[in-house]
């Protein structure tokens, strides 16, 4: 094993033959066929043969295994064969469900992989992290997610969280020193290791090991064999299976007794029958199902942009009330140009827009010299961590939009850095809101700050006016003051600039600066983030701005898109008791100048008074408020590594419209997972009711014989086409109009509420009566007859029971091709049982005993439907409507 912590930055770059301008575009492909992609499996892939086999090892269809076998040994082969066969079509049907959704849970990992910044040809380019390779030069900063084991080569006040590995939740302070060869893994601070985040600071590093061979890698293992627990809502479907399994199973025993002892039905009879019935009602499969959903719903949200990490969230964003998001990217177009300065006492106006390096520079209408603004636009570049890449095409940058615009508006006056050296960075944090860099020049030192344009005035204590340097007067801070404000009243955001010379006796980089003036950038709202937000009002969905900007910025955006609520500052709340604290939450809207820790504090208030609060956050500093709301949401063009992983979901377009969709898609998803728990569990319960009363009946009109109105294979047939793909097409169903003009779910509400469990009964009873009074009206005229009529009807009542539940929505019975095609595929299937055009070959109706149905037949099952309908819209409204109470 080499000690890369032990080596110099020669000795490095000499073992993985490279230079600091990083591999070229061959030899990086050379190596990544040599070591592999970056990247390591932490769960045990489920193999195509194992998931195939799980669907028939559960109790049930293993105990319908032993009833084929059993009807084999006693002669009976077709039964044996049929069931058999609908078992096997159902292995396949849950084993194309689970599939599917296996699929989409590894596309979306595969869409959360982070990219990196690497040098490649002598640039700087953006690649999937899972391409890096040993000796590979990256760039590393604030809020980067760490790709690989790599040794820092170079660094600037970097901290690293490496809780991941050992455990301690303190940042570790970084070097690029040398170690010695004996020092224990936690004490190698020149090294970077794989999945820890950078808190602070940037580094330059190289590449030493990828995927296994990292340190991440060697414990793989170790992390297989953490299983990650349960959501609510899988706990609450597990616990939904249950108590279902244990009612259908009181009722299963109950039936069976009756059929034994008292009808004196057979054996095998009575165990098929009594399975058959358990195979039917017990809605194993939901969990499963509804993963499916989830992840068909995450498909059409990353259509729409929003990337979902955790499958679960899907559900809680429909119960969500209160929006916390960021203005800068969200609200507004995150496309910075500098608009207006303030240098020399005097305003300037520039042109040109977004990334075009060609512009002019106006004050009352006359164009200025350059030079007398020349500092103030090379503290704006050399404060600044943009990357530039320069092709034969165009300019490309890479970087923070506010840092671009102020490289455009250097670039404009035809600035550069030729000639200096960076030697040191006080990065920006959200408590000193200011970033300062130090450069060496022609022998002399000079200081470079940007920031808060409030903190960067306190810092000075002289200001240049026309390349002379004077007294910041108490006048002189006032005017800057006036001047950020009336730009900010227009909806810039200013930053101040600043700069001094230092020399061996300065105490403070950062104290008594020369004060160089102001740069207004406009970074204008999003053209449908006004009809977002009412659509949010309009969903009950209160949504909260908190920025890091100035109150006065805040205010102007706040105006432009719609917000009407109060506004504070965060230097006002600081200032607030408790009681005080809790009021301006209420009710306030905007929140400018808000640390992180201030996010929080709102995030936890609001969730104790019982909100279901979605947050956004693109910084580091933001990760705890995204873990703890109940849908952390990160941007997905500028946030950070760390507040990605702590994100549930990711915007790819860092669009606050997104947030309102996604909501939408959550919302639509449970709508489609109660139909379809209801519409189950509904016609599961006319299924067992009527096997159960034809039993009772059986027991006056025929004691010597078995007397059921659906016989077993029925049961199962029924099971495969209306359990499968009608009942999964659900889930595919289009939000209901309206959807976003109704009050959030409540967080706590579970998916059985009780007027679902009541229309659930009633609709239940209904089919149950209708069926049970065509099997007697049948009976007289034979078995079979009245045994095929209830079969069919059983199967067209549950088509209808599902037209009822989307008619109950408002949903168009054309909305749902994909339902569609399975109600007709299935009706076909059973149409090709009662008329086979191939009976003598294939003897369909003997398998399954059925007959032949007559138009007439067909007339008094249409009746039933009718009455089916017609009652089950009633009564679904009568149970919907509130009780009111004197």
């Amino acid at each position: 094993m080499v000690n890369w912590h032990s080596l110099s930055k020669k000795e490095l770059l000499q073992r993985f033959s490279c230079t600091e301008t990083g591999l070229s575009t061959e030899e990086a492909k050379k190596r990544l066929l040599e070591y592999g992609e970056n990247s390591i499996t932490l769960e045990k892939k489920t193999s195509l043969l194992h998931l195939l086999i799980e669907q028939f090892t559960s109790p049930l269809v293993l105990m319908l295994l032993g009833a084929a076998i059993l009807s084999f040994f006693l002669g009976k082969v077709v039964d044996g064969a049929l069931i058999t066969t609908i078992l096997i079509f159902n292995g396949i049907f849950g084993f194309l469900q689970e599939y599917n959704a296996e699929k989409s849970l590894e596309a979306l990992k595969k869409m959360s992989v982070a990219k990196a910044l690497v040098y490649r040809n002598n640039s700087l380019i953006k690649i999937s992290s899972e391409k890096i390779v040993p000796g590979d030069i990256i760039l590393l900063s604030e809020g980067t997610k760490i790709c690989a084991d790599a040794r820092i080569i170079e660094s600037s006040e970097i901290e690293v969280d490496e809780s991941i590995l050992t455990g301690e939740s303190n940042p570790v302070d970084k070097i690029t020193d040398l170690l010695p060869e004996k020092t224990l893994l936690a004490d190698r601070l020149n090294m970077l290791f794989m999945n820890t985040m950078i808190v602070k600071g940037k580094a330059k590093a190289i590449v030493v090991a990828t995927g296994k061979a990292t340190q991440v890698g060697k414990i793989a293992e170790q992390l297989q064999d953490i299983e990650e627990e349960p959501t609510r809502f899988n706990r609450e479907l597990a616990d939904l299976t249950k108590k279902i399994s244990a009612a259908v199973l009181v009722l299963v025993i109950i039936i069976a007794i009756t059929l034994f002892f008292i009808q004196n039905s057979n054996l095998l009879d009575v165990v098929m029958t009594a399975i058959s019935l358990a195979v039917a009602a017990i809605p194993e499969g939901l969990p499963a199902v509804v993963t499916l959903s989830f992840a068909i719903a995450t498909k059409k949200m990353l259509k729409n942009k929003s990337l979902v990490r955790k499958l679960s969230v899907i559900e809680t964003l429909g119960s969500v009330d209160i929006i916390c998001t960021d203005k800068t990217g969200t609200l507004t177009e995150n496309s910075m140009t500098v608009q207006e300065m303030f240098c020399n006492n005097q305003k300037i106006n520039l042109t040109g827009t977004g990334q075009e390096t060609e512009g002019k520079f106006f004050s009352e209408g006359k164009e200025i010299d350059l030079k007398k603004i020349e500092k103030l636009l090379l503290c704006g570049f050399a404060c600044n961590d943009t990357i530039v890449e320069k092709n034969s095409e165009k300019i490309n940058f890479i970087g923070d939009p506010t840092e671009i615009a102020l490289t455009v508006s250097a670039m404009k006056a035809k600035i550069n850095l030729k000639g200096m050296k960076r030697i040191k960075d006080y990065v920006f944090t959200s408590t000193r809101k200011r970033m300062t860099t130090v450069y060496e020049q022609n022998g002399k030192t000079f200081a470079f700050s940007k920031g808060a344009s409030e903190i960067l005035i306190k810092s000075c204590s002289h200001v240049l006016v026309n390349g002379k340097i004077k007294v910041f007067t108490k006048i002189d801070m006032q005017k800057a003051i006036d001047i950020n404000n009336e730009m900010a009243s227009k909806a810039l955001r200013v930053l101040g600039f600043a700069y001094k010379e230092l020399n061996k006796k300065t105490d403070s980089v950062e104290k008594d600066m020369i004060f160089l003036g102001l740069q207004g950038m406009l970074d204008p709202p999003r053209k449908d983030v006004r009809n977002a937000l009412e659509t949010a009002k309009l969903a009950g969905i209160r949504v909260l701005m908190l920025t890091g900007d100035n109150k006065i910025t805040a205010e102007a955006i706040a105006k432009q898109i719609g917000f009407t609520g109060k506004q504070i500052d965060a230097s006002e709340f600081e200032k607030l008791s408790k009681q005080e604290f809790e009021k301006k939450i209420e009710e306030c809207d905007v929140f400018s100048r808000v640390s992180p820790e201030q996010k929080l504090s709102i995030l936890k208030y609001l969730k104790e008074k019982g909100h279901s609060v979605a947050m956004t956050g693109d910084g580091v500093n933001d990760a705890p408020a995204l873990k703890q709301a109940d849908v952390g949401i990160s941007m997905g063009l500028r946030g950070s590594d760390v507040a990605k992983e702590a994100s549930d979901i990711i915007l790819l377009d860092d669009n606050f419209s997104t947030i309102i969709s996604a909501i939408k898609q959550g919302r639509t998803i449970f709508d489609n997972i109660q139909k379809f728990v209801t519409y189950l569990l509904s016609s599961n319960l006319a299924e067992v009711l009527i096997v159960f009363i034809s039993a009772i009946i059986g027991i006056f009109v025929s004691p010597n014989m078995s007397l059921l109105a659906i016989t077993p294979i029925q049961i199962l047939w029924i099971n495969l086409l209306t359990d499968g793909m009608p009942a999964l097409a659900l889930g595919a169903d289009p939000p209901k109009p309206g959807i976003m003009t109704q009050a959030p779910r409540k967080a706590d509400s579970g998916i059985i509420t009780p007027a679902l469990a009541k229309i659930i009964l009633i609709t239940g009873l209904i089919l149950t009566v209708i069926l049970i009074a065509i099997f007697l009206l049948y009976l007289p005229k034979g078995i079979l007859i009245a045994q095929t009529m209830v079969f069919t009807s059983l199967i067209i009542y549950e088509f209808v029971r599902i037209v009822v539940i989307r008619q109950d929505e408002d949903l168009g019975f054309f909305s749902n091709k994909i339902l569609i095609l399975a109600l007709v595929i299935s009706i076909g299937l059973q149409l090709l049982l009662l008329y086979n055009p191939i009976e003598s070959i294939i003897p369909l109706s003997t398998w399954f005993g059925v007959v032949s149905l007559s138009l007439s037949d067909w007339g008094v099952i249409a009746i039933g439907g009718i009455i089916a309908y017609v009652s089950s819209i009633s009564l679904t409204k009568l149970a919907n409507k509130p009780i009111v109470t004197n």
